[in-house]
């Protein structure tokens, strides 16, 4: 058996088919819990901000709910190695590294009235405190300059949100600190506090500082996200320049979180940039990530001389590319969309590249900068939930992200550091895309799937999109696959309501049975229905009274045809079923007989295993078994079969036949080919008539998800 990853060889749709450069591929992701050793680790970490040594060994980022900086062996950036935490008395907001020694921004702050704050020096290899700076009030940011004389740091003492309905104009005011640097550490009594007030148009006696960078010549440009406004400050604490960030008027986005459905379709005008991650691209130019806080956020970056020209903007088209992919965060449709966050700047094998972390999309955008005016995309890479930090390592061909959220009071994903590798190689991601060239097509949350062709299969989409249930032909003979179209499943001319689309299969013509899970909790009945060719519901087969009495919220995950029998997996047990064993349910569409067997489930270790799909190929159908666990907690993802020659339904209330399954394909090597942790839901699978395999994940809407979608092929599982 052979195994084809579908990947990306460029950017989305709009490369589609070009043969491949260089590429950024993730290579690793590291649990940040993992730097607790044998404490405790049922406990929340976050990496936040992130550095690296000047050999690019070492990775040193902040940890706010621990109170740490954690550090990182990246000899072999493949294996990524614990290091420990370094405990920094306070939050950690920022990390720089100076030679041996991480400069650290500590926030102390006992109130919003009373904010303080320190700049801490810890010697990376051994945890020791070199040197600790009172500062005049609580860091946010802090920047080196290159040539190692000083260091910048952005007293932003926030606002608290919960007063005057969240607006600016709560003092005491930010202001920039800049301290000198004497034999590597801190010189604490140079320090000298610059004065911001007076300079924004919108609470001026108000700054609050965000995000410092520091260029070649010493050059400090800082962002007041709230205040919109940008200033550049000399090494001497002379103020060069200031100008506000500007507004941008904005068409094409979904600016409603209007009941779970893509629709690109509004505008907003005069909506404040509001940056908040800053950095220098040259000696004169800087780039913001517009991430918005108070009033505005642009869903995009933009390029401003320090003149406060604006020589490039992204409009919509960052946010764009991101819907193409997938990512995009319908719940926050009404708050920044994707919300770019944080910035990275780098010269990778002489070209200028800038990359753009969406903290709410859980993507790193790739751009060649060579041209200021017109930076291209070209790659989308998959990160952690939250990425708020980045570090490039160009002598290596290294990119990190630092990704903050930590889920796991929710049995989630842990937060995690990921590791990219610049290479002479095709890019592995996205592996699937939406055509943009005539719309925009929204896309998430894909369950069942069903091949049409050898080149075409269709998806559907699940309850996430309540409002929006879809039907996507899917283009699989170009790299990466193409969602080509996008057809709304209806009762008439109205959206179908009340479906929770989990299965698809080929009627044999041109429609299509589609399997609906249910979700009884929600009065969402458990049903099947059949759908023609332009995605109305013209017939529906509700469940027996066998099975409506013995139902749980848990219900039909996948729907397969053999001659004259619909065949439905219910991916966990009902209340007549003996713990371990589903039904794999039966209904004859010429008698309408029901009839059932049962499917022994593998034992959960923690959490609990069930079923996902359910396809006819050949002599067997194949299943896909998998644990609810996700990333080091997953032990269950697999493909199974069934030889159809024990598919004999009983009739439904009496014993039934227990069948034999053959683990086919153990997918967790598959789920982290691409560097990343086990997704959690893999759930659709299909064949193509020649025989070719394909698996989707579903990313849940990048609801406290990362959005990543995993759409891969497999050679020969059929044999």
């Amino acid at each position: 058996m052979t195994y084809r990853l579908c990947c990306l060889t460029s950017a989305l749709a709009l490369t589609a088919g070009m043969a491949h450069a260089d590429a950024f591929n993730r290579i690793s992701s590291f649990p940040t819990h993992l730097n607790i050793g044998e404490g405790d680790q049922a406990v929340e970490t976050s990496a936040e901000i992130i550095a690296a040594t000047a050999d690019g060994m070492t990775l040193v980022y902040t940890d706010s709910p621990l109170g740490v900086i954690g550090r990182i062996d990246i000899t072999d950036p493949a294996n990524p190695a614990p290091l420990g935490n370094v405990n920094v008395g306070g939050e950690p907001t920022s990390v720089g590294i100076l030679g041996n020694a991480a400069f650290v921004g500590v926030n102390t702050s006992v109130s919003y009235t009373d904010p303080s704050g320190n700049l801490a020096v810890i010697d990376i290899a051994s945890g020791e405190e070199l040197a600790r700076c009172e500062l005049p009030g609580q860091p946010d940011s802090i920047a080196i300059a290159k040539d190692g004389s000083f260091v910048a740091v952005a007293i932003e003492n926030e606002r608290d949100e919960d007063l005057g309905d969240g607006r600016t104009g709560q003092l005491p005011a930010g202001a920039l600190s800049l301290v000198q640097i004497a034999d590597g550490v801190a010189d604490c009594d140079t320090l000298i506090n610059v004065d911001m007030t007076g300079l924004a148009e919108i609470s001026p006696e108000d700054p609050e500082p965000e995000f410092v960078d520091i260029n070649n010549a010493g050059d400090v440009v800082v962002t007041m996200q709230e205040n919109n406004h940008i200033v550049v400050v000399g090494r001497d604490g002379a103020i060069k320049s200031h100008f506000s960030a500007g507004t941008v008027d904005l068409s094409g986005i979904d600016a409603t979180d209007e009941r779970a459905a893509l629709l690109f379709t509004e505008s907003q005008s005069d909506l404040p940039r509001e940056p908040d991650a800053v950095k220098w691209v040259d000696e004169d130019h800087f780039a913001t990530a517009n991430e918005g806080d108070m009033d505005g956020g642009t869903r995009g970056w933009t390029i401003f001389h320090r003149d406060g020209t604006v020589v490039y903007d992204s409009g919509t088209s960052f946010e764009h590319a991101v819907v193409q992919a997938g990512h995009y965060p319908d719940k926050r449709s009404d708050s920044k969309g994707v919300e770019p966050e944080s910035i990275e700047t780098a010269t990778f094998n002489g070209t200028p590249m800038v990359f753009v972390g969406a903290e709410r999309a859980s993507m790193v955008g790739v751009y060649d900068a060579t041209d200021l005016a017109n930076p291209v995309l070209t790659q989308l890479l998959p990160s952690g939930i939250g990425p708020e930090g980045y570090v490039s390592i160009p002598s290596r061909n290294l990119l990190v992200s630092a990704n903050e959220v930590d889920l796991i009071e929710d049995g989630g994903v842990r937060s995690h550091v990921m590791i990219y590798e610049y290479s002479d190689a095709a890019a592995s991601y996205p592996m699937i895309t939406s055509a943009g060239a005539d719309s925009l097509i929204g896309w998430g949350a894909l369950s069942g799937l069903a091949a049409v062709d050898d080149t075409t299969l269709v998806a559907v989409n699940d309850s996430f999109y309540s409002y929006q249930p879809t039907i996507f032909t899917i283009d699989v003979s170009v790299t990466p696959a193409q969602i080509t179209s996008a057809t709304p499943v209806t009762r008439g001319v109205y959206p179908a309501q009340n479906l929770d689309m989990e299965g698809i299969a080929s009627d044999g013509d041109d429609g299509f049975w589609v399997a609906s899970e249910g979700r009884i909790d929600r009065m969402v009945p458990h049903a099947i229905y059949h759908i023609d060719a332009d995605g109305v519901i013209d017939a529906e087969i509700g469940l027996p009274n066998e099975l409506l009495g013995v139902q749980k919220r848990f219900g039909f995950e996948g729907i397969t045809v053999v001659g004259d029998t619909l065949w439905m997996a219910v991916q966990r047990e009902w209340e007549d079923d003996p713990a371990g064993l589903v039904k794999l349910v039966s209904y004859n569409l010429e008698t309408e007989e029901w009839g059932a067997v049962h499917y022994p489930l593998e034992a959960p270790e923690t959490g609990w295993v069930g079923l996902s799909e359910i396809v006819a190929q050949g002599d067997y159908v194949y299943l896909i078994e998998r644990d609810n666990q996700i990333g080091g907690n997953a032990v269950v993802k697999q493909i199974t079969r069934v030889s159809l020659d024990e598919m004999v339904p009983a009739a439904l209330g009496g014993d039934l036949h227990v069948v034999t399954k053959e683990v086919v394909r153990d997918l967790i090597p598959d789920l982290t080919a691409t560097g990343g942790y086990v997704l959690d839901k893999v759930e659709g699978l299909t064949f193509t008539p020649n025989g070719t395999a394909y698996v989707v994940t579903d990313n849940d809407g990048v609801d406290d998800h990362s959005g990543e979608t995993m759409f891969f092929a497999l050679e020969g599982l059929d044999r």
